[in-house]
């Protein structure tokens, strides 16, 4: 399903925006980048706490998408197939999200995850040569972006962090590593990442966080330090720091 045709920038936004069924119970929305994927998650979030979105149990959002799953037809006593003749509960509201107007994304203010890493990454040089700088200047070109977790996915506490502009953005290795240590702080894309535990991986490795296991830890609630729409600064550490109490990386 997509929006009608129209004239302006609305209605080329408008046919930017897919619904499309997945699954018996589920809605996938595709968006035309991340940027919109942010503030149409954003939306969803504020109208679910309305409680303009009953029956829907899980909104997970990812690069270009956001999936809405568990829509439940309350009217249907939920475990029985309806025909195809008479719209259920998901037809009704594919119908609605592609009726909606989605403000801007709006930067709410919260608090700030800070997180102490060493930049020293194996692939510090070559990232420096890509940015058209000297590999000692890269920490500070980092370290002073304001970044915020668009979508999680990968392994469990991996956040896909976006605010790099557009002239740091730098491609995927052309070899991947068939092991990235825990830790590792990543670039590939538009995307800042860092690994949480050892895995194969093919990002461009510019450093490593001085206390990877805080990124998941499943005694502390929530178990992820990093979820959509957290705001992330690094702090460029010494080779030899001590990791700080995992009370205090956030500020």
């Amino acid at each position: 399903m997509s929006r009608g045709d129209g004239d302006g920038t609305e209605a080329r936004e408008a046919r930017e925006v897919r619904v499309l069924p997945a699954g018996p119970h589920a809605l996938l929305v595709e968006l035309a980048d991340g940027h919109h994927a942010e503030a149409f998650h954003a939306e969803l979030l504020r109208r679910r706490e309305r409680g303009a979105l009953p029956g829907v149990r899980e909104i997970v959002p990812g690069a270009r998408t956001v999936l809405l799953d568990g829509i439940e037809d309350h009217e249907r006593g939920g475990g029985r197939v309806p025909t195809a003749r008479v719209p259920t509960a998901r037809d009704r509201l594919a119908r609605d999200l592609l009726s909606w107007t989605v403000p801007p994304l709006h930067r709410e203010a919260r608090d700030t995850v800070e997180i102490p890493v060493v930049y020293d990454g194996p692939d510090l040089a070559e990232v420096a040569a890509l940015w058209g700088v000297g590999a000692d200047e890269v920490p500070a070109l980092h370290s002073r972006t304001a970044f915020r977790v668009a979508f999680c996915g990968f392994a469990p506490g991996f956040g896909y962090l976006t605010g790099l502009p557009e002239r740091l953005h730098v491609p995927r290795r052309t070899t991947p590593r068939t092991r990235v240590p825990a830790g590792a702080l990543a670039l590939a894309g538009p995307y800042t990442g860092v690994y949480p535990r050892p895995s194969p991986g093919g990002w461009q490795l510019i450093g490593r966080m001085v206390d990877p296991g805080a990124l998941w830890d499943p005694g502390r609630e929530p178990a992820a330090l990093l979820g959509p729409g957290t705001r992330v600064r690094f702090v460029a550490a010494e080779p030899g720091a001590v990791p700080l109490p995992r009370t205090e990386l956030r500020s």
